[in-house]
């Protein structure tokens, strides 16, 4: 299935966030399918309502520092986020309170990207200092520091059994794998350019790098090239963020071009027509049954697309990961 032709009528967002005064850089979406949270180099973090666009209480804010990248624990009530300016440390905000309970300093230079471990129980971060550091959240201690040889780490997420780190830059133009524990360099897939995003599939089997064209996908038993994603005969340019259903049959990704698309990985084709953006992306996210994604926009907005209608649009409603079947179970009890 192709992407857009002239012919294709242009896709609209279902919500528009305004509020920030700069660049959106990240977005989350909370447990419930029903908010989403923005960060943005204006120095705040906001709440969104999905169904009316409009902001949820007062900004978020710990100082003036641009917010440059978050990510959401796996248990959905902590954001962690990275900062840029007159300091460069990773926060945790309780998204109950909406108030910082941790501050971890260390790096000398933005922290752009962030990863939890899938247990919760630690964080990476990558920074444009050249370096990925490991946290222990309980502890709040810097347990590992990695010096990657990249010069800026644009680029950091957990192996699903947490036991492996990758990380994507510039100047080692490259896909690094390492041991998460010890910090050995385990393989090292080069690129031609920097390379902006990763996901790794949930299964293990497979991590997928977002560079220059085309996106690249690794076999993670062999660390093979084994597939690429790319719309022929036009040129995206730099791919600056994916995102993964959690059954791994879709990807979304934000490219230089100024779109976002989607993509079929049971034949890694797009589908539907590019999503068309008035500036730079920097970030793509979908919600946790697929039907939504997030995105983020220098423009100082964010938005929300109707995934699902564009996938039923398609015939290709299947790709949508399956819906909980959810079973009660009567208990026997005795009076006390």
């Amino acid at each position: 299935m192709s992407s857009s032709t002239s012919k294709t009528p242009a896709i609209t967002p279902r919500q528009t966030m305004r509020g920030h005064t700069d660049g959106v850089h990240g977005v989350a979406h909370l447990p419930g399918g029903r908010r989403i949270i923005t960060c943005s180099t204006d120095g705040s973090l906001r709440l969104w309502d999905l169904k009316s666009g409009t902001q949820i209480g007062e900004d978020w804010r710990d100082g003036n520092d641009g917010v440059w990248s978050m990510t959401l624990s796996p248990n959905g009530k902590t954001i962690a986020s990275g900062s840029g300016g007159s300091d460069y440390d990773v926060r945790l905000w309780d998204v109950e309170t909406r108030k910082v309970i941790a501050t971890w300093t260390g790096h000398r230079n933005v922290v752009c990207a962030l990863c939890w471990s899938a247990d919760g129980e630690r964080v990476a971060s990558g920074s444009w200092d050249g370096t990925a550091r490991v946290w222990d959240v309980k502890r709040g201690q810097n347990i590992l520091t990695i010096k990657t040889g990249h010069r800026d780490v644009w680029a950091v997420t957990y192996s699903p059994d947490s036991s492996k780190l990758a990380t994507g830059g510039n100047e080692e133009n490259a896909v690094k794998i390492w041991d998460a524990k010890t910090g050995e360099l385990l393989n090292t897939l080069k690129h031609d350019h920097t390379v902006y995003s990763l996901a790794w599939t949930s299964d293990g089997k497979k991590l997928i790098s977002g560079s220059y064209i085309p996106i690249r996908i690794f076999d993670t038993a062999t660390w093979q090239q084994i597939g690429v994603l790319e719309v022929e005969g036009i040129n995206v340019g730099f791919i600056y963020a994916i995102s993964l259903s959690l059954n791994n049959r879709l990807l979304a990704s934000a490219s230089w071009d100024k779109t976002a698309r989607l993509w079929n990985l049971d034949t890694n084709l797009p589908v539907g027509p590019p999503l068309r953006h008035e500036d730079y992306l920097r970030s793509a996210t979908l919600s946790p049954d697929g039907k939504v994604l997030a995105t983020a926009c220098d423009n100082n907005n964010a938005y929300t697309w109707d995934v699902h209608a564009i996938l039923k649009e398609a015939g290709l409603e299947d790709l949508l990961p399956p819906t909980p079947n959810v079973t009660f179970i009567l208990l026997p009890y005795k009076l006390l």
